[in-house]
């Protein structure tokens, strides 16, 4: 058991690691479908760490959270990418414009 042990403490090295570069990615964008895919990868990562967490302590309770984390990432992922997708649609080439205002740049 000592191997296994070893990848899964490494695992969770290297998942809290990608939790990191992809909050970096959600801060620093620079457009919001990146912002979108790195919540995204920020969701499926924290659902990789729940498994890890399970296989660790033994607990199978954490696989349920770690199912229900997906179903929600998965939700919202759609709904922010329908956003994203209305929000080109109106505003067209222009994702300079604010919230708010048409083609134009008019309120």
């Amino acid at each position: 058991m000592e191997i296994l042990e070893t990848a899964i403490n490494i695992s969770f090295v290297l998942v809290m690691l990608g939790v990191v570069f992809a909050f970096v990615r959600l801060i620093k964008g620079p457009s919001l479908p990146d912002r979108v895919v790195a919540l995204d990868m920020m969701t499926v990562l924290i659902v990789a760490f729940c498994g890890l967490f399970a296989l660790l302590s033994g607990e199978v309770a954490f696989l349920d959270v770690a199912i229900v984390m997906a179903l929600v990432g998965f939700l919202a992922t759609v709904a922010l990418a329908r956003f994203v997708e209305r929000r080109q649609a109106h505003f067209g080439d222009r994702p300079d414009l604010p919230p708010g205002t048409d083609k134009e740049g008019q309120p």
